[in-house]
């Protein structure tokens, strides 16, 4: 695979927060190894002093995990350092956020972003599929993620790997190119 000029993308490192920590609110979620390969993403990124994005969902709902000013609000501990930029929204993706993604990203003159954190099939996939519509390169770290177990509407439960599965076939070629921690390491 042939991989873009990785000092022209930005790391956006998408909802690493506390809240998710929260089992018996979430359920059951996948790909244990997602923080690790987050931090080894932000070790690299700050290394070669590209630029790094943080988003924090800032939850409106009262009972949510992710309201802001609770604990659950908070990046998880892997979450280190400054961020060239900080992002704070309410809804899926990242391009919706306070301040304007697409402003800053377009004002920096970069490409595209790296794509990392939680959840796969959620705001991942979502700044993934809105930063392909505005004609960014967008990489999907798909193992520097993770995702829970969801309920169909059919009662159903779609397990998390099948959905991070189902979010890599939706994304790649078409919003996205679907790479692994591995190939992004220098």
């Amino acid at each position: 695979m042939t991989l873009p000029d990785l000092d022209r993308l930005a790391l956006l490192v998408v909802d690493v927060q506390r809240g998710f920590d929260d089992a018996g609110y979430w359920g059951r979620r996948n790909n244990p190894a997602c923080e690790s390969n987050i931090a080894s993403l932000l070790g690299s990124w700050r290394a070669a002093q590209r630029p790094v994005i943080f988003a924090r969902h800032d939850s409106a709902e009262p009972g949510s995990p992710l309201r802001a000013g609770q604990p659950g609000n908070d990046f998880k501990p892997i979450i280190t350092g400054i961020p060239d930029l900080l992002l704070s929204k309410t809804v899926n993706s990242c391009f919706h956020a306070t301040p304007d993604l697409d402003a800053w990203l377009r004002t920096r003159q970069l490409d595209g972003v790296v794509i990392c954190g939680i959840t796969t099939n959620h705001c991942c996939e979502t700044t993934a599929r809105v930063g392909g519509n505005l004609g960014y390169r967008v990489l999907f770290a798909l193992d520097a993620t993770h995702t829970f177990d969801r309920r169909g509407p059919d009662g159903q439960t779609v397990p998390a790997d099948l959905l991070a599965h189902v979010t890599a076939t939706n994304l790649d070629e078409e919003f996205a190119t679907v790479v692994r921690t591995g190939d992004l390491l220098d």
